[in-house]
C-alpha cells in the first residue's frame, strides 16, 4: 500500500498521456450524444470516483447522474429504459460479476456505455462500447488507492473534453506535480486521537463529500475503525447528537462553494468538543496540510492522497498489516 500511495503522481502522468486520445474521444462523443442523464455503475471505491464524477458533472454540465445498483441485473432482473442515456462504469479489476451484468443490461436497454478499467480486456471492458485504461500498473495492495486517484482523474478528463473546459484540463495536466507535493503533507497530528478512537466521522460537499466517503472506507479497511460519512448538510439532521468531546472528526474543504457552509458545520463540531481535523481553510480545529491545486475540482483528489499517506500510518499504529486486511481479498465477486 504504501509503494502503491507513491506511485500515484506517475500513475497519473501515464494516464494523461497512454490513454489521453481515448479519454478525449469520450469526451467528444459525449459532447455529439448531448446525454439527457449519465448512469453509472460502480462498487467499493471504484463507485466513490463514480460519485465524485456525479457532483462533478451536475456542477459543470448541469446533466444529472445516478448510480445503478447492480443488484437490478444480477438478482432483480429489472427491465431498464436507457435509450438516449450514457453510462459510465468504473472498475480496478473489471472482473466482478455483478458489474460486468450491469453493464451489459444498461447497454442492451439503448445507453452508450463507458468503461474505465485498470486491467484492460477484462470482463467489463468487453461488454462496453468503449473501454478505456486507466494505467495505473498492476495494484497488488486490497486497499485500493493509486488506482482510485486514476479513476477520478479519468473520469475529470471526460467531463473536461465533454464540455470543453480549458481550465479543467489544464489544471488535470498540472496534477502529477501536485500529487508529488500532497504526498509529503505531514497529519502526525491526527494519528494519537484516532489510534485510540472506536468510532469517527467524515464530511463534506459535492465532489468533497466523494471523498470523504471514501476516506470513511479506507478507516474501516485498513484500520478495522468504525467510520461513518455525511455530507456536511445531512450531519446536523441527527447524526450530529453523537458528537461528544474528543470524537475524530475529518472535515474535507476544497476551494469551491460549499467551503462557507462547511466552515460553519467545523463551528459546531468544535463548539460540541469533537477532535476536528480540517483540510482545506477553516477557522477551528487542527487543519492538516494539503497541496493546493488552483482548481476545485483537482484539489480532492490532491487530499485523498495525503489521506491515504495517513491511513496506511495509522492501521500500522493501530497494530494492523495494512496490506493484508482481514476479511478481504482483492477481487470482490458478488451477485
Amino acid at each position: 500500500m504504501h509503494r502503491e500511495i507513491a506511485e500515484a503522481p506517475a500513475a497519473v502522468a501515464r494516464l494523461l498521456e497512454r490513454s489521453g486520445p481515448e479519454l478525449r474521444e469520450a469526451g467528444t462523443f459525449l459532447r455529439r450524444l448531448g446525454p439527457p442523464v449519465v448512469a453509472t455503475v460502480a462498487r467499493g471505491s471504484s463507485d466513490h470516483a463514480a460519485t465524485f464524477f456525479k457532483y462533478a458533472t451536475e456542477i459543470m454540465a448541469g446533466v444529472p447522474v445516478a448510480s445503478l445498483g447492480p443488484s437490478l441485473a444480477s438478482v432483480y432482473r429489472a427491465p431498464l429504459r436507457l435509450k438516449g442515456a450514457a453510462a459510465l462504469a468504473v472498475s480496478q479489476s473489471g472482473q466482478s460479476p455483478d458489474i460486468v451484468a450491469l453493464l451489459k443490461a444498461v447497454r442492451e436497454a439503448g445507453a452508450e456505455t463507458i468503461a474505465l478499467v485498470n486491467a484492460p480486456g477484462s470482463a467489463l471492458g468487453q461488454v462496453a462500447g468503449r473501454e478505456i485504461a486507466l494505467e495505473a500498473g498492476p495494484e497488488k495492495s486490497v486497499a485500493a488507492t493509486k488506482s482510485f486517484v486514476a479513476s477520478a482523474v479519468a473520469a475529470l478528463a471526460i467531463l473536461a473534453h465533454w464540455i470543453e473546459d480549458a481550465a479543467l484540463a489544464a489544471a488535470l495536466d498540472a496534477l502529477p506535480g501536485h500529487l508529488a507535493r500532497a504526498l509529503e503533507a505531514d497529519w502526525s497530528a491526527a494519528l494519537e486521537p484516532c489510534r485510540a478512537a472506536s468510532s469517527l466521522y467524515t464530511v463534506g460537499r459535492g465532489p468533497g463529500f466523494a471523498i470523504a466517503a471514501e476516506a470513511a472506507l479506507k478507516f474501516k479497511e485498513t484500520s478495522i475503525l468504525h467510520a461513518e460519512c455525511f455530507s456536511g448538510a445531512e450531519l446536523i439532521h441527527g447524526p450530529v447528537s453523537l458528537v461528544e468531546a474528543g470524537f475524530p472528526a475529518f472535515a474535507f474543504l476544497p476551494d469551491d462553494a460549499s467551503r462557507p457552509g462547511m466552515q460553519d458545520l467545523c463551528r459546531r463540531l468544535a463548539d460540541q468538543g469533537a477532535a476536528l481535523f480540517a483540510i482545506g481553510e477553516s477557522p477551528v480545529g487542527t487543519v492538516l496540510p494539503h497541496a493546493a491545486t488552483g482548481h476545485p475540482l483537482t484539489e480532492p483528489v490532491s487530499m485523498i492522497l495525503s489521506f491515504y499517506r495517513f491511513a496506511e500510518a495509522l492501521s500500522r499504529g493501530r497494530g494492523h498489516d495494512p496490506d493484508n486486511p482481514r476479511g478481504l481479498k482483492k477481487v470482490t465477486e458478488t451477485l
